[in-house]
């Protein structure tokens, strides 16, 4: 059954310590936005969901399209939309949930939105046209991603332009991670994916790409110090991130040494 045939869950609204939530018709948060610094990101997980941008040129940041497969709270469509500058945009299977942005998460009318399912829209989306994909799809139990296997990260990558980057959240439970960011690896090639540290709450964020030259440390450090400085208000701690991002490859390499 098409999963828009399925029942969708109700997009409900909180709010405490002057931030607003969406919640999928249940307890577990899906998104968040400072009342009255609507810009700023202020999910930590969202946060790291955007250190994709140490993996792009200092020098073409704002170029290309940015895609977020999953719109939430609308947190990284206001920042590539209205930060960046990027074409934006946002696909999102929930009616509700974009009804709910449009009218309490100031969702921006520079972005353009898809109501429709995410492995749908990829399977017609032109190939190469994407530099940055952010890919966040949970529903209302928020215990694993609701697309995850090798076949739709094949079709992330295929949509990406040469050099452009994914950044997936792939919080889950017990081993669920290690199946997905194998997953990922076997899409892209382990060279081309990287974690960060989890969060506290247990998200990790994989970042992928097609084709990325990384530059040296010293070049990183400058990608990081320019994103900090021009994004800072915006909750963006590009500098910390730099010590929280591991290769992949190494790591899979630590692990089956003896």
């Amino acid at each position: 059954m098409p999963r828009l045939a399925v029942e969708l869950p109700a997009a409900l609204v909180s709010e405490s310590a002057g931030v607003r939530y969406l919640h999928l018709d249940s307890i577990w948060i899906q998104g968040a936005m400072r009342i009255r610094d609507p810009q700023y990101v202020v999910l930590d997980y969202v946060q790291r969901m955007l250190a994709a941008l140490l993996w792009l040129p200092t020098d073409a940041l704002g170029e290309g399209q940015a895609v977020q497969l999953g719109l939430g709270a609308g947190a990284l469509t206001r920042f590539t939309a209205g930060a960046l500058g990027m074409a934006t945009r946002a696909v999102e299977i929930n009616p509700q949930v974009v009804e709910v942005n449009r009218r309490w998460f100031h969702l921006p009318s520079a972005a353009e939105l898809v109501i429709g399912d995410a492995a749908d829209w990829l399977s017609q989306a032109d190939a190469a046209s994407v530099r940055l994909l952010q890919v966040d799809l949970y529903d209302q139990q928020a215990a694993a991603p609701v697309l995850d296997d090798r076949d739709f990260y094949a079709a992330c990558r295929h949509v990406l332009e040469p050099g452009g980057v994914m950044s997936v959240n792939l919080f889950g439970r017990d081993a669920s991670f290690e199946r997905s960011a194998a997953r990922v690896a076997a899409s892209f090639g382990a060279d081309q994916v990287w974690s960060l540290r989890p969060t506290r709450e247990g998200n990790t964020i994989v970042v992928a790409g097609r084709g990325v030259q990384v530059p040296d440390r010293e070049s990183l450090q400058a990608r990081a110090d320019h994103l900090e400085a021009r994004f800072a208000t915006r909750g963006l701690p590009a500098r910390k991130w730099l010590r929280m991002v591991r290769p992949y490859a190494q790591a899979q390499a630590a692990e089956t040494s003896p």
